[in-house]
């Protein structure tokens, strides 16, 4: 039985059936639900400069340049804070941190409300974007706090729910501007808009969320998990399939922009719908790797991911903005099913390790939590950095040839590299036995990597 005390549970076990069924998946649900809610409104103020910028005519007077610059910045915010706001649902739980966390929101949005006009110097603009890079943040204390509800057998739809509900915040916020921009309207408009939301989000997040008392910070977790080579492995991955879901969705807008010459309105007609699908499909990438193994659906993935590269470069050498916007789309579909198997194969991978250091049941379930626990702000926080790579890979490859080609070249390379890393690391052969495995794990069924 839980026994809660101000929203505080203090005792959870979701690996009990009985307890899952009787109360826990109820409790787990509802948690979930404003938690997607407050992750979703963070994931757009985060991308909210990938519209803003769009908005931004010549009477701003920022280059093409300056535009990628400050998205890269604000990514790079987005990546670094996610750390802290990891350990964060421990020091704060999970309810009460997710409403600071949302009400902090409103700095960058009403500061973005106060400056967004001509005239305002770049310094002043690049400022106060990077306060809105504190919205990249909240997926990192949505997914931590997520993990902790659900059982095992539940996390990779669970969390590809929770990230999708949250990544589909970067296209409603470019619907939204769309609406605006046919409508004739400002960037103050679409600020205003956002302004009530977050203080509605804040606020059913204390009326419904709870804590768990279970969550603690644990500096030995952190440490064992930095120095577990599986968490900077699958952080490389992330940045593959993650890093370029965020990374494109700052960029699309301004590739059609400056290599197509659309204006803006034409372009937010289309900017949306890869972030869209993207978003909507990552809870099926989660399922997918439920059923058939996080790492074969990755691997596969990042085959088609290459493949959808290539027929971009072609469709950019050829100057076809139909073949290239279709293309684009289907990699950002692509981005966001690799999303949701590479998440789930983090608790796999260390519940798979429990398993082959002699652990059963609850002991090898918590050793599963503690170390994917620890590990998922790091990877979270080095997959975002993905999204710097590819703004700043965008604006290189403006600057020397006038096209976004050349970094589409190297993101083909880079998903080469990815697959190769997925294949060789844990489809390749069954793991390895780490050191420390007792001879009382012989002959007994244990998962392969190849299984998480």
């Amino acid at each position: 039985m839980t026994a809660r005390s101000g929203r505080w549970i203090q005792q959870w076990d979701p690996e009990d059936e009985t307890f899952w069924n009787r109360t826990g998946e109820r409790i787990a649900r509802r948690n979930l639900l404003f938690s997607v809610l407050s992750e979703h409104i963070g994931f757009s103020i985060w991308t909210m400069w990938s519209v803003l910028v769009l908005f931004m005519g010549p009477e701003y007077g920022l280059t093409p340049a300056d535009k990628f610059l400050l998205t890269s910045m604000v990514t790079l915010v987005g990546a670094v804070v996610r750390v802290p706001y990891t350990f964060a649902v421990a020091v704060f739980g999970g309810r009460n941190w997710t409403i600071i966390s949302a009400g902090l929101l409103l700095v960058p949005t009403v500061a973005a409300f106060a400056v967004m006009e001509p005239g305002t110097s770049f310094t002043t603009f690049l400022l106060v974007g990077l306060l809105a890079g504190i919205g990249g943040g909240n997926f990192a204390s949505s997914m931590t706090n997520i993990n902790a509800f659900f059982p095992l057998r539940k996390k990779g739809w669970a969390l590809g729910l929770n990230a999708g509900g949250g990544n589909i915040g970067v296209p409603v916020i470019q619907l939204v501007a769309l609406a605006i921009i046919g409508a004739s309207g400002g960037p103050r408009v679409l600020l205003g808009l956002y302004i009530p939301l977050i203080v509605v989000a804040a606020t059913l997040a204390a009326l419904y969320m709870d804590n768990l008392a279970s969550v603690k910070n644990d500096t030995g977790a952190a440490k064992d998990a930095a120095r577990d080579p599986h968490t900077w492995i699958m952080s490389f991955l992330y940045i593959g399939t993650f890093g370029s879901f965020i990374g494109y969705s700052f960029a699309f807008g301004m590739v059609l922009q400056n290599q197509f010459d659309r204006t803006p309105l034409e372009a937010a007609y289309v900017t949306f719908i890869g972030p869209l699908l993207g978003s909507l499909i990552r809870p099926v990438g989660g399922r997918l790797a439920d059923r058939y193994g996080g790492a074969r659906i990755t691997l596969w993935n990042f085959v088609a991911m290459g493949a959808a590269t290539a027929v971009l470069i072609a469709a950019s050498t050829e100057k076809s903005p139909a073949l290239f916007t279709v293309a684009f789309v289907g990699l950002f579909v692509l981005t966001g099913l690799g999303n949701g198997s590479t998440y789930k194969m983090i608790p796999g991978i260390f519940q798979a390790k429990a398993q082959a250091l002699g652990l059963e049941g609850e002991a090898a379930a918590a050793y599963g939590r503690r170390l994917s626990g620890a590990s998922m702000g790091l990877i979270g926080a080095v997959g975002a950095l993905g999204g710097v790579g590819i703004n700043l890979a965008f604006r290189q490859s403006f600057l020397s040839y006038g096209s976004g080609t050349g970094a589409f070249v190297a993101f083909l390379a880079c998903y080469a590299v990815c697959f190769a890393v997925t294949w060789a690391v844990y489809l390749r052969r069954p793991a390895a036995r780490p050191a420390g495995e007792t001879p009382a794990t012989e002959g007994k069924p244990q998962l392969s990597y190849a299984e998480v």
